[in-house]
């Protein structure tokens, strides 16, 4: 049976805070910090947990080995060698943000009634561009079914693609037909535009996306400069619903009316500038919170604690709740880790719908299988990384080693080869 499912990425031991991504509020604000990598692999897990007891199907993806020598290779240098700003793009643990792994159009709405997956390129940032390799090589192996999926390498540079961060899927229910949304930046300003139309346009055709089925905006200006550097920081939608700030799209209301043309039952809940600003929006990560459908059928928000914490963002969920909006419930969690490096919830989870007997079982998060992870955890990931520890070859080694084993003790020793 189709069913969506959220595959977050298990943060790795790597997870530090050198400021690469531009445009990333968070990430640049906390440049230099020491960041706590057993900590915010906890978090995640503990996420994954609540949702699991939600009643919602859980998978995950693991983290990519780091230092990636096989890239410092390419470039003619080694960890050792390296400079500290390409060691630095050779130690991240960004893969975490498992939103950004792919682009995913489900099995409704393609020509040939396959699950579609086409890896991101992520090329307009060195520290991920690198990533696709090894994402693409495990989702080959979670979703090996050719009967059921189907896979794809990256669009070509240099049309950036930053997956399904940019991607929306409005339906009137998970295993129903859908409408595809791929939001795309435009080129100027202060921040770099990561998502290109040609890219997105690309994966529509790769999957055999109908054009009457699939929708094209631009994220706006004013957002993308304000620091949502992708558009699940403004937006997120779940079947039938799109939450979203009110200035989140250059053409709302053009928007707006071919949304409700291609899906009538569209219901579009609009924060309002007034209500909640863009600062306070982004601050927050009010919409970088998974929109989720419970088994009851009633809608949630997953949100990080910081929408809990800020005045303006609170009093507008309370309120919503309180009414008669399709959003009935609000789970907080603490995910600082993360949202200081720049990802919140939904950034950590890439979703897929599909049915779960058609995964390898080996990707499918159990209570029993959490609890291996999070005393594997606990007993290799390193408590505290500094930026100016990242020369150090004792924590190479500890980083190496760590996710080694956690792929070992997943069955999925094969992800430990060096290169990809």
């Amino acid at each position: 049976m189709l069913t969506e499912i959220n595959f977050d990425g298990i943060v790795g031991p790597s997870h530090n805070y050198a400021g690469l991504s531009l445009g990333n509020l968070a990430s640049a604000r906390n440049f230099g910090k020491v960041s706590a990598p057993r900590a915010a692999a906890l978090q995640g897990l503990a996420k994954m947990r609540a949702n699991l007891d939600r009643g919602l199907a859980q998978g995950f993806l693991l983290p990519q080995r780091r230092p990636d020598e096989g890239w410092l290779r390419q470039l003619g240098t080694t960890p050792e060698a390296a400079s500290p700003t390409l060691r630095a793009n050779a130690t991240s643990a960004s893969s975490m943000w498992a939103a950004n792994a792919a682009t995913v159009s489900p099995a409704p709405d393609t020509a040939d009634g396959r699950c579609h997956l086409t890896a991101a390129n992520l090329v307009t940032m060195p520290h991920r561009s690198h990533e696709w390799r090894e994402t693409l090589a495990q989702l080959q192996i979670a979703f090996a079914s050719a009967q059921h999926f189907a896979l794809h390498a990256p669009v070509p540079a240099p049309f950036g693609d930053e997956g399904a961060a940019n991607h929306m899927r409005l339906c009137a229910g998970h295993a129903a037909p859908g409408i595809e949304v791929f939001v795309y930046g435009q080129a100027g300003g202060p921040f770099p535009a990561r998502q290109h139309r040609e890219a997105s346009e690309a994966v529509a055709r790769i999957h055999g996306l109908s054009p009457d089925r699939t929708v094209f905006a631009r994220q706006s200006d004013e957002a993308i400069a304000a620091g949502a550097f992708h558009n699940d920081v403004v937006a997120v939608a779940n079947e039938r619903v799109l939450f979203t700030h009110e200035l989140a799209f250059a053409d709302r209301e053009g928007f707006y009316a071919e949304l409700r043309a291609k899906l009538p039952e569209v219901e579009i809940v609009e924060v309002p500038a007034a209500a909640v600003s863009l600062a306070d929006a982004i601050s927050s990560y009010l919409f970088n919170a998974q929109l989720v459908t419970l088994p009851s059928g009633e809608m949630a928000l997953v949100l990080p604690q910081e929408a809990r914490e800020t005045p303006s963002v609170w009093q507008w969920l309370e309120a919503h709740v309180g009414g008669n909006g399709p959003i009935r419930h609000l789970f907080v969690h603490d995910l600082r880790e993360s949202m200081a490096n720049g990802g919140g919830p939904a950034c950590l989870r890439l979703r897929v719908v599909a049915d779960p007997a058609t995964i390898d079982p080996r990707f499918m998060a159990t209570p029993d299988k959490l609890d291996l992870i999070e005393a594997l955890v606990t007993r290799l990931w390193p408590e505290r990384i500094a930026v100016e520890g990242l020369a150090d070859p004792a924590l190479w080694r500890t980083c190496v080693e760590a996710r080694a084993e956690l792929c070992v003790e997943l069955g999925l020793s094969e992800l430990n080869r060096a290169e990809f």
